[in-house]
């Protein structure tokens, strides 16, 4: 689409109020802290933190396991169908405020099967809270996620649990510590389940190296890398990554919370753009990282400098990488392109 100037002091409005689709949501990093004290009552659970303020306090990392620490004793709430219901419904009010229409959760199990809460729990309160997303104006799907720091022996175990619910869940992830845990680990099981018909997506070159997304892509066989900030540091990867349209899911607050890149300023998201990569803007895990989906736009566009042309190439992006059909893509394009006509 051909864009005519959109004027810098509407940008912020045009960023907010067009349509998107956020593809990389870890939805127990959506858990509120107001929410995790919630839920804690409610179960009986004891925090090792004495109240909402400093719960969020301690939300300083400096890396991608100092995060995980945390984000693990969060979970710990999550017992019944309807916590897992009321989480996923919580973020969904927040997207839909975001004018996200098409959202893919990630979800580990392996994070609550460990504490003796059932698959069957899990998946059935995430799929009823997805159903009631369409009354938001929101599709939205399940991805499935293994813990990497785990063993590929306990992935497969996982993904026995999970086979009674297959029709529930469109994908299979990897996420968890990536430095010392390469995709390669886990050939085995990703092999399997694209024999099942699942898509595959996996994070890569987030802290780890470019090597990792390339395995990913040949060995593992993803459609999707989650993150691949790294993949700057190759040309002949960004060339690949390019050519062959394979999308990004960024979280640019994320990687800023992490310490991936020092200051927003410094991101390059702009520059995997500019290279012709599919890059697609997302939140990781919000309610630790400072901002769901349109505090991630706004935030990231003032700091770098982009203008309308990159916000309707990463809106457009989003659309084309959903694992949706060809007249959902067209009609979620067809919004968009709406909404930038009425910007002219």
């Amino acid at each position: 689409m051909n864009l005519k100037p959109v004027a810098s002091d509407r940008l912020p409005e045009l960023l907010r109020l067009m349509p998107k689709a956020e593809l990389h949501i870890h939805i127990e990093g959506s858990l509120e802290p107001e929410l995790i004290f919630a839920l804690a009552k409610r179960n009986g659970v004891a925090l090792p933190y004495a109240n909402v303020e400093a719960l969020r306090s301690a939300y300083a990392f400096t890396n991608l396991q100092s995060f995980l620490d945390i984000y693990y004793a969060g979970a710990s709430v999550l017992l019944t169908e309807q916590d897992f219901y009321d989480m996923a419904r919580a973020y969904f009010l927040k997207a839909a405020a975001d004018h996200v229409v098409h959202a893919e959760l990630f979800f580990d199990p392996q994070t609550h099967t460990a504490r003796g809460v059932g698959m069957e729990t899990v998946v059935k309160g995430l799929h009823r809270a997805c159903v009631d997303a369409q009354e938001l104006g929101i599709s939205a799907a399940l991805i499935m996620c293994f813990l990497r720091h785990l063993s590929e022996e306990e992935a497969f175990e996982t993904l026995e649990q999970a086979l009674p619910y297959r029709d529930l869940i469109i994908g299979v992830g990897l996420d968890s510590g990536e430095v010392g845990n390469p995709p390669e680990k886990f050939a085995r099981v990703f092999a399997r389940c694209r024999e099942l018909g699942l898509h595959l997506v996996a994070h890569a070159g987030e802290e780890g190296p470019p090597e990792y997304i390339w395995t990913a892509l040949d060995l593992l066989k993803v459609e999707r890398i989650d993150h691949g900030v790294q993949a700057a540091k190759d040309s002949a990867l960004m060339q690949r990554l390019a050519k062959d349209r394979v999308a990004l899911t960024v979280c640019p607050l994320s990687n800023l919370k992490l310490c991936v890149f020092p200051d927003l300023a410094q991101h390059n998201l702009r520059q995997l753009l500019d290279a012709g990569l599919a890059a697609t803007v997302n939140s990781d895990d919000p309610a630790y990282f400072g901002g769901y989906m349109n505090d991630n736009f706004t935030q990231t566009f003032a700091a770098t400098g982009m203008d309308a042309q990159h916000a309707y190439t990463l809106a457009r992006n989003s659309f084309e990488a959903g694992f949706t059909s060809e007249a959902e893509k067209r009609s979620q394009i067809e919004g968009l392109d709406a909404c930038f006509e009425s910007f002219r």
